[in-house]
């Protein structure tokens, strides 16, 4: 029979691509938030696992851990099946891990050793997991922070930046969400919170520790997630490179970023910025969505973000490097932004 054996967090990740990773915890729990990659396959259903709760609460450790067995004995057959279906598909050892490494992850593991599947626990759950995500982000680093007007294409510098090889955190990415009111138009749901905060994490555990990283320039909140503490302090001492692009080029760029969207959807957003645009600017802009003048609307959202810009820089007293980027010369204007941050590309 296999032995089960048990791996730190940080050993788990070092060998990451070996493994499946199989969360057993509730499909609410997962749901929240869990291990980037892992697979849910719940032993206990949110029902399950409310009920056993308040069983220990009420009546102590013993007659919860008989309610368990209770209600999973009828689904060992099933469940056991299912595991052993998924590692088939995935074609990889399996890794599992519950809240804090207890009796949920311990049954599945038992289940799995019957197979003589060789199995693997995450030491501490999900919990010691959680702690790795705070102690990674609190991590000091050297940050560059690539800033710029609204239109000016800085996602898209950064996906320049990471194609050669340099580190580069996309926190709109992670988020699902381009920082703005038309920031969720055209994307997946955002994650919670707490899974934003595991996705920067495992982002960051890329990064060569040796080298830079960088980032873009946000506000504390994406959307509804929030940057972690531990960053955000990080990015508030970085070292700041502001875009420079013209005017209409940013334009062009809002235009064919937003214009294909439904008016009805463009509108909608629009609409929620008016206590910043002022009901008169809201209603001209609108009035530009109307009668399909998107250039106009763009125009007029633009007098607002820029204003925006300015503010942010004169509060903070940014004193950021300029780089004059050109999109028609992309190549020339990275090298000059990796020239102007003294770092060098590693093929």
């Amino acid at each position: 029979m296999s032995q089960i054996k048990a791996l730190s967090v940080e050993e788990a990740l070092k060998q990451a691509g070996s493994y499946v990773w199989i969360d057993v915890r509730s499909e609410s729990e997962f749901s929240r938030a869990h291990i980037p990659g892992a697979i849910n396959l719940p032993l206990l259903n949110d029902e399950e696992r409310a009920a056993v709760g308040t069983t220990y609460k009420r009546e102590g450790r013993e007659a919860a851990v008989k309610l368990g067995l209770r209600l999973i004995g009828p689904k060992f057959e099933s469940y056991y099946q299912l595991l052993l279906d998924t590692i088939k598909t995935e074609n990889k050892k399996p890794l599992l891990y519950c809240w804090r490494g207890g009796l949920r992850s311990q049954i599945a593991s038992t289940l799995l050793q019957w197979s003589g599947t060789p199995t693997t626990l995450i030491y501490g759950g999900y919990r010691s997991f959680r702690h790795w995500v705070f102690h990674t982000i609190d991590v000091p680093r050297d940050y560059f922070v690539i800033s710029g007007h609204t239109g000016t294409g800085k996602t898209a510098v950064l996906h320049l930046l990471r194609n050669v090889n340099v580190n580069v955190i996309d926190l709109e990415g992670l988020a699902n969400h381009k920082g703005s009111a038309l920031g969720a138009l055209g994307l997946p749901a955002q994650p919670k919170n707490e899974h934003f905060e595991n996705l920067v994490a495992m982002a960051l555990n890329q990064c060569r520790p040796d080298q830079p990283v960088f980032i873009e320039n946000e506000s504390r909140m994406i959307g509804k997630c929030a940057i972690p503490q531990g960053l955000w302090d990080g990015m508030q001492s970085a070292t700041f490179i502001e875009l420079v692009v013209d005017r209409e080029t940013r334009i062009n760029r809002i235009l064919s970023e937003y214009a294909s969207f439904p008016k009805e959807d463009l509108i909608e957003q629009t609409q929620k910025l008016r206590k910043r645009l002022g009901g008169q600017h809201e209603q001209a802009a609108v009035a530009a969505l109307n009668a399909g003048d998107f250039r106009e609307w763009v125009k007029i959202l633009l007098v607002y973000y820029d204003k925006s810009y300015s503010h942010f820089l004169e509060k903070h007293q940014l004193k950021a490097s300029q780089i004059h980027w050109d999109w028609n010369q992309k190549e020339s204007s990275l090298l000059s932004l990796l020239s102007k941050s003294n770092h060098g590309v590693t093929k």
